[in-house]
């Protein structure tokens, strides 16, 4: 990483992770969960609850529920041990460029609304039956995406590429667990969705 150009600081264990973290704020997180001292996942809660930083976290090739678990604390993406620097490499640079473009300046009127949620884009604040809900970046994104073409179908694979990028190669995984979690946050009954649903096969849509 060092080599493309970053800066990057590391720390020998969940604790001092946290504590170089708060200290030194970075751009993006890359969390190994195979942590001594203080887990991968806790440290993944104690960024998230802070910060709306990129986290990627780094996973034991056969370690399904680890890949599940660390999306639903927050992270927005993994990559599989072991893994190729040029895939890492460009996975940062992805999620970085994409965090430079999240808050771009918007108008009040450009606020989004549907069913019981209300979305601030320039503020990135958002509202679920009147309450404030706090959202990953990711799951504003997908939020985001589905409110502005509310009512229509959007693919698996259009979300995808929209939200992480062009050319992911992650598990398409991802985005059923940050759908989960958005349902969680803003459905009255998520195991019931009424407003964010499934087009079984096809994708999801967003329907007041």
């Amino acid at each position: 990483l060092v080599r493309e150009g970053l800066t990057v600081t590391t720390a020998p264990d969940g604790e001092r992770a946290l504590e170089r973290f708060r200290s030194e704020p970075p751009q993006i997180v890359i969390l190994d969960l195979m942590l001594p001292k203080l887990a991968g996942l806790d440290v993944c809660r104690a960024i998230r609850a802070e910060s709306q930083v990129p986290i990627l976290i780094l996973t034991a090739k056969d370690s399904e529920a680890d890949k599940v678990a660390g999306l639903e604390l927050g992270a927005d993406d993994y990559v599989t041990k072991p893994f190729s620097m040029r895939e890492l490499v460009s996975r940062v640079r992805a999620h970085l460029r994409r965090a430079g473009m999240r808050q771009p300046a918007r108008l009040p009127e450009g606020r989004l609304a549907g069913g019981p949620v209300q979305l601030d884009p320039a503020s990135h604040e958002a509202l679920a039956h009147g309450e404030p809900i706090q959202l990953t970046p990711k799951e504003f994104e997908l939020l985001e995406l589905l409110l502005e073409r509310k009512g229509r179908l959007l693919t698996r694979q259009f979300l995808i590429e929209e939200i992480w990028g062009p050319g992911y190669v992650g598990d398409t995984k991802t985005l059923d667990v940050h759908v989960k979690r958005v349902r969680q946050k803003v459905e009255p009954d998520p195991h019931r969705p009424r407003y964010l649903v499934t087009v079984r096969g096809l994708g999801y849509k967003f329907v007041d």
